[in-house]
């Protein structure tokens, strides 16, 4: 699909492609549960649209189309369920036809699609910019990652990959890797399926979800710490962002003991060898990934032993993420362009030159990175709750007596000006439920979050207290079947 300004034109430059994108008219989507992941991109991209299941702004943002009619619908099991559901509701269908350009409806991004999401946007005339469900879904999954890595030369936290039938066998294909052990199955989100293993009575609380799959990843338990870095595959070669480090396991911010729950991006949080290296190691899984025929975007959690100082491919998440929003607003990817415009760019009938090692040199550079912190904040208690009032999305302040005031509506993060404000974005709203691993909101703030040695700051205690009072549910004892999703966004 080719913008009409640009049908032969070649694009030279950042400029250029910029350019482009500022004069483009082909309808693009960001279909799925909230508009959290790209947010910001219709600033980016003329014709730029969210279609989402969860409004976040209430009607207040220009692009962002919610549909007003809740249809009758099993309870979500899946974001992929959430966006199907989506694509088959006729005020989307309809708002999709009304922009549409002839019979090209235009192009859609997910976060999570599979093979049922294709054909509903076959059907609607929707082009979907990325590689297709099948390979994503083999890409995603840890066991297949592992050994993706392996032959790009991208060393990973020893391991065995295994099926598992009981504790007994379990020890046996591990024996070299010693009795503290970290046990993954291939799909899972935010820790859900990350198991920590170091006795039977650890093995029988996961049994079930173990001995079931065909294969497992073993691995040897680590004195690590989590670090994350976002790319992408172009035919110019693999764009790499910044290293970030990771939030995991906070119990004030999520259930999970291995958990996603937020992202850090600033100057020198690495070390120039550890920065070094996982550049190193993403541009090799990103030429891996371009022969194994991916294309676009793509993030990596890379573990640090602590012990050794080594740097490890913790897994694979073949999409944009729930770090993209960090990614995609720093100040080394406003100069140029965020990453998401190159994925883009790669998806759209385009020519276009672009120097990947002087962008990537550019970006690496830590005089172009300014300070970026953001919370996910789940609710953590075993309860079910129904939610009575729930605080707005936009900028607001804390006070000197810990409280929250309310300050502005503002859909960009950017709009933060000082470390006394932060940018909310909600997602559980009034009337809903509260469960154990409900998806709250996200706080974005400048500044850093977490200490050296990876503790929460007393600011990012402080925030996350603040924002959970501003929510007010009742307690349910009988915790009924409700329509919920397992996470409206993932990492």
């Amino acid at each position: 699909m080719k913008n009409k300004n640009n049908t032969t034109k070649q694009l030279n430059s950042i400029s250029d492609i910029r350019s482009f994108f500022y004069q483009n008219d082909v309808p693009i989507y960001f279909i799925g549960s909230t508009s959290f992941n790209l947010l910001g991109a219709d600033e980016w991209i003329k014709g730029f649209k969210y279609i989402s299941l969860i409004d976040c702004f209430d009607g207040a943002h220009p692009d962002v189309f919610s549909p007003k009619q809740e249809l009758p619908h099993d309870k979500f099991e899946s974001i992929e369920e959430i966006n199907n559901y989506l694509l088959e509701h006729p005020e989307v269908r309809e708002y999709i036809k009304k922009r549409s350009k002839g019979n090209k409806a235009g192009l859609a991004l997910f976060l999570m699609f599979d093979s049922k999401t294709e054909e509903l946007a076959k059907g609607l005339g929707l082009e979907i910019m990325f590689p297709t469900a099948e390979m994503r879904m083999f890409m995603d999954n840890k066991v297949n990652t592992n050994r993706i890595a392996e032959k790009a030369g991208v060393p990973c936290v020893p391991n065995v990959l295994s099926p598992i039938f009981d504790y007994n066998h379990l020890r046996t294909v591990s024996t070299e890797l010693g009795e503290e052990l970290v046990v993954q199955t291939p799909y899972g989100d935010s820790g859900h399926t990350t198991y920590f293993i170091s006795n039977e009575s650890d093995f029988n609380k996961y049994k079930e979800e173990i001995v079931r799959e065909k294969e497992v990843k073993i691995m040897k338990q680590i004195n690590c710490k989590g670090s994350a870095i976002e790319a992408c595959v172009t035919r110019h070669g693999t764009i790499v962002a910044p290293l970030m480090t990771e939030l995991i396991g906070f119990k004030s911010l999520t259930p999970y003991k291995g958990g996603w729950c937020g992202n850090e991006i600033f100057p020198n949080a690495f070390t120039p060898a550890i920065r070094s290296k996982a550049r190193k190691y993403t541009e090799l899984f990103g030429e891996q990934l371009h022969k194994e025929g991916y294309k676009g975007y793509f993030e990596l959690d890379f573990l640090i032993d602590e012990d050794n100082g080594r740097l490890y491919l913790g897994e694979l998440n073949p999409r944009v993420t729930g770090a993209s929003s960090i990614t995609n607003h720093a100040v080394f990817a406003l100069a140029d362009a965020p990453l998401f415009v190159f994925h883009i760019l790669e998806w759209m009938n385009v020519d276009y030159k672009l120097s990947v090692k002087a962008l990537n040199e550019r970006w690496a550079n830590q005089e172009n990175i300014d300070g970026w912190s953001q919370l996910i904040i789940k609710h953590t208690e075993d309860t079910l709750e129904l939610i009575k009032d729930a605080p707005q999305s936009g900028i607001w302040k804390i006070l000197d007596d810990g409280q929250l005031q309310f300050d502005r509506m503002d859909a960009h993060r950017r709009a933060v000006e000082t470390e006394n404000e932060a940018f909310f974005l909600r997602i559980a709203d009034t009337h809903d439920y509260l469960y154990e691993g409900a998806d709250m909101g996200i706080l974005i703030m400048r500044g850093r979050l977490m200490t050296d040695d990876y503790k929460l700051t007393k600011r990012a205690k402080d925030w996350t207290k603040a924002i959970r009072v501003k929510y007010k549910s009742l307690i349910i004892n009988d915790k009924r079947e409700i329509p919920q999703s397992s996470g409206v966004f993932a990492k």
